[in-house]
């Protein structure tokens, strides 16, 4: 008998199925809020975010819930649904029961000839699923008998018998639990059989039993389509996800000149800026940063293709001119999916009236977008932090020149902050602009950092004093506290603090990958760092970050992945440059790596870093004679300008010269030189971590 022909291609995967307990009964309103405090929740996950980074998972919407379908371990949905679990503590009202089983799973086409997934993987998650009440994690016993061979898990699984499924079918359980995770309690269905059938078994925890098959009615069940996403190429889930997730995501584009002879580009970027700042006070919806959006601001730009680059559902645009005292605005909201348009206007008026102005576009967005405003989110949309019209227009020069992040811009957006400071003490955005600028001069400029990062802290401080509720300034000191005070926990509070304030703001979730990243914390760093991405993923830094922070990680195959792709949005970012080269170098790739920092030297004006690990990479491929006159170059700068200690240690070491470097490190925590902290996860200083003097300044710096 020839065997039968299937075009079928079988996986197995972890799947954890969700749903919330009681949905149906809700109105539809509460319908609603519960399915965005879930979905936020299940993002937030480490667990979550890991697999996304690293493209191994599928998420399936249900209706009233969701499926995950990771192509990991089974250890990953069992991760992420206590990770649930105990975010859920906080949340009451919400009441979500979760069930768990590794099984075969299929791509398909449906109706509509879009792909999608099906199987008894997906199908038995949900029947496992539905066998409990609100709290309950339940797992097959397939996914039991998988985790009871490592220790960590045994204490967790308590075995309950079999349970009746649908078409007369049964599975068995075990319940997932431990002090506050989990739900002890026997499921209901569980009660009402052993009330008929008095030989059930009773819970216990300890060894499994051998499993018994699962009824062929489940195996040969017939697949269920319930999604729309697929093992298929990464853009179109990226694409799929931006155009049918439940997180409505905007991109305001920087505004155009009415008469193109007439630009006011500071103008028309700080019109953007000005409306992202407003709508990312707005937890119901994801706005593109104006890093991601600048590049945008071509006369001949088409919105509808930049939405699609940005992968956002809507895109605001418009047009600005401003002549004498008064300003004319244009504005148009558009649907990316088919290039209609959500809402239009135009405003002539005083230029004293921008502020009137930018509060009625944030309003008319929210309307037109049908978002549900908490009273603090309606208060925060049209809050003016300030009334000066010129300390406005100051500050938005500052913001202008900031953000071409060049050390000789940086320094000028600072006496612009200064000036709007000046004429308005009360300011609070002001006073973070001029916290930021100092901050970024610190790895920009090769600055000592006590002459840049105490002032950044000190005008971080009082933004937050004046208005403790805006994010911003709480990620700038959890850099402040990661680069230079080399306190941990505070900044992974001001990290927390940023993002609690705005959770779908890209930098708050970098800052915070940061902290963890160079204390050893890897993969919640990646899982920060891939949120941080999908927020903002045209964002040059947040991606440059994000491929660095898995280089630290030893994941390099990503890394350069992630780098190679910063670049392809933008080739003279030398940073991306720098980074890459790192990544190069650990895999032992060295003419690439030496292509690489050489090109870092030349667009970032001659930074010293690059500059050494160009001469650290010329020892390691064998250019002894290099590396040392790169060090006599190092040298003979340092005499003329501030050169972070910490190059010299580096290169120093690698020829040999172990005295030198420790000297050279030393001065480095003198300085608090913000590539100490580093130290402990940076290979480059693995040669090192055996030697004394290494351990004591790791200690000295909370790192040992």
């Amino acid at each position: 008998m020839p065997e039968p022909k299937s075009d079928l291609r079988l996986e197995i995967a972890h799947v954890l199925f969700i749903d919330i307990v009681g949905y149906s009964k809700r109105m539809i309103d509460e319908q609603h809020e519960l399915l965005q405090d879930l979905n936020q929740i299940v993002r937030n996950t480490a667990a979550f975010r890991s697999a996304e980074a690293s493209a191994n998972l599928i998420r399936v919407p249900t209706g009233d819930g969701m499926a995950l379908v990771f192509s990991t371990t089974p250890e990953a949905p069992v991760q992420c649904a206590l990770e649930i679990s105990k975010a859920l503590r906080s949340h009451s009202e919400l009441q979500v029961r979760m069930g768990i089983h590794s099984g075969p799973v299929s791509g398909i086409k449906d109706v509509n000839d879009r792909s999608n997934i099906a199987g008894a993987g997906i199908n038995v998650a949900q029947r496992v699923m539905d066998c409990g009440d609100g709290g309950h994690i339940l797992l097959s016993k397939r996914v039991a008998e998988d985790l009871e061979q490592y220790r960590q898990w045994r204490p967790y699984l308590h075995e309950l018998g079999e349970c009746e499924v649908k078409h007369g079918a049964r599975v068995s359980l075990v319940n997932l639990y431990r002090d506050e995770v989990g739900n002890p309690a026997i499921p209901e269905k569980l009660k009402e059989g052993r009330e008929t059938t008095p030989a059930a078994p009773s819970v216990k925890p300890a060894k499994l039993r051998k499993p018994l098959l699962l009824t062929g009615a489940i195996l040969v069940t017939s697949a269920l389509v319930i999604g729309f996403w697929a093992f298929s190429h990464r853009h179109s889930q990226k694409v799929a996800n931006a155009l049918s997730s439940p997180e409505k995501r905007i991109a305001v584009l920087p505004f155009k000149p009415l008469a193109p002879e007439n630009r006011d580009q500071v103008l028309e970027l700080g019109m953007a800026d000005s409306l992202i700042a407003k709508l990312s006070n707005i937890r119901e919806i994801v706005v593109r940063s104006l890093n991601s959006v600048r590049k945008y601001s071509g006369l001949d730009q088409d919105p509808v293709a930049a939405g699609r680059e940005l992968e956002v559902s809507s895109v605001l645009e418009g047009n600005v001119q401003k002549s004498g005292d008064r300003i004319r605005v244009s504005a148009r909201l558009i649907n990316v999916a088919d290039g209609s348009s959500l809402w239009a206007n135009t405003f002539d008026e005083k230029f004293t009236d921008v502020f009137a102005v930018q509060d009625a576009i944030s309003q008319k967005v929210a309307d037109a977008l049908a978002l549900r405003l908490s009273g603090e989110e309606n208060k925060r949309l049209t809050r003016r932090y300030t009334e000066n019209v010129e300390a406005y227009q100051l500050y938005l020069t500052g913001r202008y020149h900031w953000n071409k992040l060049t050390p000789p811009e940086i320094t000028k957006s600072i006496e612009f902050f200064k000036k709007a400071i000046e004429l308005d003490p009360t300011y609070a955005l002001a006073y973070f602009g001029l916290a930021d600028a100092y901050r970024s001069l610190a790895p920009t400029s090769e600055v000592p950092s006590k002459d840049t990062l105490p002032q950044a802290q000190a005008a971080a401080t009082k933004a937050l004093e004046l208005d403790e509720t805006l994010a911003e300034p709480h990620a700038t000191l959890a850099f402040i506290h990661t680069w230079y005070d080399w306190d941990w926990s505070a900044a992974e509070r001001e990290a927390k603090r940023a993002i609690e304030l705005n959770p779908n703001w890209s930098f708050g979730h970098i800052a915070y990958a940061q902290m963890l990243s160079v204390t050893g914390r890897s993969q919640e760093a990646i899982a920060e760092g891939a949120r941080a991405v999908e927020l903002d993923p045209l964002s040059l830094i947040v991606n440059a970050l994000n491929g660095y922070h898995l280089h630290l990680a030893r994941r390099d195959d990503e890394a350069i992945a992630r780098l190679k792709k910063t670049l392809e949005l933008d080739s003279s970012f030398w940073i991306a440059h720098q980074f890459l080269g790192i990544a190069y170098v650990e895999k032992k790739m060295y003419p690439e790596a030496i292509a690489e920092f050489s090109q870092a030297v030349k667009l970032s004006g001659g930074n010293t870093e690059p500059l050494a690990l160009n001469g650290y990479v010329s020892v390691l491929s064998g250019d002894t004679a290099k590396g040392r006159a790169v060090l006599q170059e190092l040298k003979s700068l340092e005499s003329q300008r501030y050169v972070p200690p910490s190059n010299l240690a580096l290169l120093s070491y690698v020829l040999g010269e172990k005295d030198e470097a420790f000297s050279w490190l030393e001065k480095a925590y003198q300085d608090r030189d913000i590539r100490l902290c580093r130290l402990k996860v940076d290979s480059k200083w693995d040669s090192m971590r055996s030697e004394p003097r290494f351990v004591e300044i790791l200690k000295r710096i909370g790192l040992q």
